[in-house]
């Protein structure tokens, strides 16, 4: 058996990376902080020609009817850059969960909000909040109501209430701005009228299809951790080549080395924990869950790991606005407490393994 991703997958990988670093650098993220709802329509539109808001659409809405495997490798790379546009809710997770409404309903609500909102996702014309019970952003929620990326300025919101699935328009949606500890990251709590409610699901379907979406919110995430520790020892590693102390490079000091070489082997053992998730989500493997929970674990661990190297090494103007590294490491703070924490996610793989221990 050969553990590898395909030719194809990379060059669009590659592809993807190439025009990231052309499309958004630091100073357009810097930008996206000014910019109140954090978004890069420039960039999105071209992640849309490209193909990449498309990859989990089926062909019959106009997307390209791939799965969690070969949308991972993109999603990474859209956190090495820090974008701030919604590509885990709108693309990782609003976009499958409605073609899974399409195909399970067929010509009703479900499906008609799913034929309707499926091309403009693909074509980049549209963004979807989500807010799912797993999806507290940026640590506790607000007086008990979850913080929802894009919330105030989505035009589609798909929510979990009271065991449904419903979707409401985005101009249906009152949404109120909350900070965050990254400021391009565009949170807010929601609320909206019962009647502008569409159910998409109920009962035992809409269960695992929360299941299912909170799974994908948390690899996707989970994904972005690692392009995010790696943008973050990329950075460190050409600092530490130019940075001198006594006549030489810090990077030639012992010290230096191992924090470095620390932080690379974090890295290096969560990002494979990341594709197998991957693979067992698209596979449709009974352990997917399990997978998906010891993945955002790891990803979270390592890339909050390789922030704290990052910053002992960069010393005093790591602490600096000015420099680009708090744009990282403060969505690196943000994702690691997204779509459930570290020690959330470790208490999951521990119930799915041993099952529910008893309160005490």
């Amino acid at each position: 058996m050969r553990f590898a991703f395909t030719d194809d997958q990379l060059l669009f990988r590659d592809a993807v990376r190439d025009l990231l670093d052309k499309e958004c650098p630091p100073e357009q993220v810097r930008r996206a902080w000014d910019a109140g709802d954090g978004r890069l329509v420039g960039v999105w539109n071209a992640l849309a020609e490209m193909g990449v808001l498309g990859v989990p659409v089926p062909e019959a809405f106009g997307g390209l009817g791939l799965a969690e495997l070969d949308l991972v490798l993109l999603v990474e790379q859209t956190g090495r850059v820090a974008l701030p546009d919604p590509v885990v809710e709108t693309v990782a997770v609003a976009a499958p969960l409605l073609a899974d409404m399409a195909e399970s309903s067929g010509s009703g609500a479900a499906g008609e909000i799913a034929a309707e909102w499926l091309p403009r996702l693909a074509a980049g014309s549209a963004i979807v909040a989500v807010a799912l019970d797993g999806n507290r952003l940026d640590g506790r929620p607000l007086s008990g109501r979850p913080l929802v990326a894009h919330g105030a300025d989505a035009d589609l919101l798909i929510a979990a209430v009271d065991g449904q699935i419903v979707c409401v328009p985005g101009d249906r949606v009152a949404g109120q701005a909350q900070r965050s500890v990254d400021g391009a990251r565009a949170l807010a709590t929601v609320s909206w009228h019962p009647a502008d409610v569409v159910v998409l699901a109920d009962g035992a379907e809409a269960a695992a299809a929360l299941d299912r979406a909170l799974d994908r919110g948390a690899l996707a995430t989970a994904a972005q951790l690692i392009g995010l520790g790696q943008q973050l020892l990329d950075l460190t590693v050409d600092y530490v080549k130019e940075r001198r102390q006594f006549g030489v490079p810090i990077g030639s000091f012992q010290a230096v080395k191992h924090h470095l070489a620390d932080a690379m082997l974090q890295l290096e053992f969560a990002r494979p924990v990341v594709y197998a998730a991957a693979y067992a989500m698209a596979t449709d493997d009974p352990d997917a869950a399990r997978a998906v929970a010891h993945a955002k674990a790891a990803a979270g661990d390592a890339a909050t790991f390789v922030g704290r190297q990052a910053l002992q090494c960069h010393g005093a103007i790591g602490y600096t606005v000015e420099y680009d590294l708090h744009l990282y490491l403060k969505r690196v703070w943000a994702l690691a407490a997204s779509w459930g924490d570290a020690a959330h996610h470790r208490r999951r793989v521990a119930d799915l393994v041993l099952g529910p221990v008893p309160s005490p």
